[in-house]
């Protein structure tokens, strides 16, 4: 399989990408299954009933995780490497919630060879979820399609 690489000739400040996934049972369950992170908040109808949220909520680090397929897939995308990541949960993702990831690059280094991205993730209100700071890099010492 061929796969074309981003270049830092492809970067530009200002540039911005999207990911949309609404939030299933299912994600939940496979998640818990990679994590092990059976919070009650998250399993039990009853207990997270009784919270200020009123129902149960998704992990913050589920709906987190869309920055990854963001950085590797969308922006910079298909040859960049996560540095690092900032997180700022602002608000609470339920099930059937549909959350945007985006991404907005602030910042090109060519001498740290460095790119740093805004990234937020909003619900189908609008409303932040999710706020933070990415730093990517590109692969190197490769053709531009491998």
């Amino acid at each position: 399989m061929s796969y074309q690489l981003t270049s830092f000739e492809d970067l530009a400040i200002g540039q911005k990408a999207s990911l949309k996934k609404t939030i299933t049972q299912t994600d939940l369950d496979h998640f818990i299954a990679i994590t092990g992170d059976l919070n009650p908040l998250h399993v039990d109808d009853a207990f997270a009933g009784q919270t200020f949220f009123g129902q149960r909520i998704a992990h913050g680090m589920l709906s987190a995780s869309l920055f990854s397929t963001m950085v590797g897939m969308h922006l910079p995308g298909v040859g960049a490497i996560y540095k690092s990541q900032t997180l700022e949960f602002l608000n609470p993702v339920f099930l059937g919630d549909t959350v945007t990831a985006w991404f907005e690059i602030i910042a090109i280094d060519m001498i740290s060879e460095e790119i740093g991205i805004k990234s937020w993730i909003e619900n189908q209100d609008g409303t932040p979820v999710i706020q933070g700071q990415t730093t990517a890099t590109l692969l190197r010492g490769f053709k531009k399609t491998v």
